[in-house]
């Protein structure tokens, strides 16, 4: 088969061996992947993939099941999209079927593509790490991005007023229209965001720079949930005002976390956010398609920070 892969900085099609498919997974004919930060940073070689895992980049995908093995409950033509710690963006894929959804109704395979991945990390990261409850104040660092259009609609959904920083006013618009209360432009003035707060829970995927920020808007008992590092891995901290506001400082992962895990995640997401794609409470929010012949332009728009919701890369146009 056919896979992409990151070389000295470049990605390539190339061919691969063929994954086997063992007892409780399933074999996927994919026809698309999400595109994600992840897979900018594995590309240049700083984000190498867990130990087994795949080579192959893509950390979700969509298509149809063409192989189950023993012990799954899914069948051979079932539409889904599933998580993974690598392997998407080839021709086919093997994933455990505890980590497999259906493709929500009235959505394209394409679109599809775009939800495992953010719809993971902010339902892992807001509503299970950080536990948020209806009514409590959100601030999205970034908000434009994948991450930050799921966030703002689940926020919406389970009445979480939120409030976004982001890079443009276009992309605060965007957000607005999403459902954020309102924002910041980074570039204005960030020290603006003290006049919306204080917030019960930050999600930041910055870190460094932005470290003494979210300490002086957080509330007391507020939650600083820290999910990358485009800022910088160093900041400086004045531990008293973390003590005197009793903010707790979480820090998350998804790729690596264990097989049980994702599965018991996944089993939330089908019962608590997928319903809410039928009901027209969420959606997509997919930015560009890519055919797969184009996925180096595919990832120099991605790098350009400049993309509102989700890139996809298409692997197998008769599918989408």
């Amino acid at each position: 088969m056919k896979a992409l892969q990151g070389v000295e900085g470049q990605v390539e099609w190339v061919e691969a061996l063929r994954p086997t498919c063992d007892v409780g997974q399933v074999r996927i004919r994919v026809a698309a992947a999400g595109l994600n930060r992840a897979d900018l940073l594995q590309k240049a070689g700083l984000y190498p993939p867990p130990p087994g895992a795949s080579q192959v980049l893509g950390l979700e995908c969509s298509g149809v099941i063409s192989e189950v093995g023993a012990g799954s409950s899914w069948q051979v033509g079932d539409r889904v999209c599933a998580l993974l710690a690598g392997g998407g963006m080839a021709e086919e894929v093997v994933v455990d079927g505890r980590h497999v959804l259906p493709v929500p109704e009235g959505l394209s395979l394409a679109e599809a593509a775009a939800l495992p991945e953010v719809y993971s990390t902010v339902w892992l990261n807001l509503f299970q790490l950080a536990a948020l409850k209806p009514g409590e104040k959100v601030l999205l660092h970034a908000g434009a991005s994948g991450i930050g259009s799921a966030a703002i609609q689940l926020c919406k959904a389970f009445g979480n007023p939120c409030w976004v920083s982001v890079g443009s006013a276009d992309r605060l618009a965007y957000c607005e229209a999403l459902g954020a209360q309102g924002g910041v432009v980074r570039t204005d003035h960030l020290d603006g965001l003290s006049d919306l707060g204080p917030f019960d829970v930050i999600l930041d995927p910055v870190g460094g720079n932005y470290a003494a920020l979210n300490l002086k808007l957080l509330a007391r008992d507020g939650r600083w949930v820290l999910i990358g590092l485009m800022g910088g891995r160093e900041a400086q901290l004045d531990l008293a005002q973390m003590l005197a506001k009793r903010i707790h400082l979480l820090s998350s992962t998804l790729r690596s976390r264990d097989e049980q895990f994702k599965a018991d995640l996944f089993s939330d997401l089908r019962l608590h956010v997928w319903p809410l794609f039928a009901e027209g409470r969420l959606s997509p929010q997919l930015a560009r398609t890519f055919p797969i012949k184009d996925a180096e332009a595919a990832f120099a728009e991605l790098a350009t920070n400049q993309v509102s919701g989700k890139v996809v890369l298409v692997i197998d146009e008769s599918l989408v």
